[in-house]
């Protein structure tokens, strides 16, 4: 599931963005209202959080401009306007839901998977490719419904290519995942956990294939 987190907070969007990543998600950060448009016009994505106070535009824009496309993406606004007049507005140009700041985690994560929910007729949490399951929400992988120990950083490495499952992951957006959690990453780092998680991924008929210059795409053995 892939959400653009629209925040020009930095402090505020690296909690999120950690959050995000723990919940099984993969995210995306726009700090202005120009970027968040480029990407909502250019990207398909689960789930829209949304701040009003942008520093180069407001929020609300962003959002009727979203709705002028007829995109029925979710969008959830977390902002720190929480007068009545503000929900209303929000509301009315077509936000599903409205949050203010401060606000608890365990409340932010439980509307947004109820939202996903509601968008998706129903949320799996299960990523599933071949004989492997990757259970998001528990933040687990198995074969063969036998659960698989990985150490932290190879498993950073493997749900980032999960996340992303058919589509190309660049070098740099694997480093950047697993630097929210690690320390500096050594030069080589990504291309050993790569070569070790090849070595686990053959006997269960998946492979990572390196695409020179762009980075490496997950994929199931035609003849698994």
């Amino acid at each position: 599931m892939r959400v653009l987190l629209v925040e020009d907070d930095r402090a505020l969007a690296d909690g999120l963005s950690r959050s995000f990543i723990d919940w099984g998600f993969d995210v995306t950060l726009a700090t202005t209202g120009a970027y968040a448009d480029t990407a909502l016009r250019t990207q398909p994505y689960d789930l829209v959080m949304l701040d009003l106070g942008l520093p180069d535009s407001d929020g609300l824009e962003l959002l009727r401009q979203l709705r002028a496309r007829k995109s029925a993406v979710p969008v959830l606004i977390l902002t720190a306007r929480d007068g009545l007049n503000d929900r209303v507005k929000g509301l009315g140009l077509g936000a599903d839901d409205y949050m203010t700041k401060p606000f608890e985690l365990q409340e932010l994560e439980a509307r947004v998977r109820a939202l996903l929910r509601r968008s998706h007729g129903g949320f799996n949490h299960d990523i599933v490719v071949g004989r492997l399951i990757f259970d998001t929400l528990k933040q687990q992988i198995k074969v063969d419904d036998i659960p698989i120990l990985l150490p932290s950083r190879e498993f950073g490495v493997l749900e980032a290519l999960l996340l992303q499952m058919g589509r190309v992951v660049s070098k740099d957006s694997i480093a950047q995942r697993l630097a929210v959690h690690a320390d500096e990453l050594a030069d080589n780092a990504i291309e050993v956990y790569i070569h070790r998680l090849r070595k686990r991924l053959i006997p269960v008929g998946i492979n990572i294939r390196t695409i020179r210059g762009l980075g490496y795409l997950l994929e199931q053995n035609k003849d698994a």
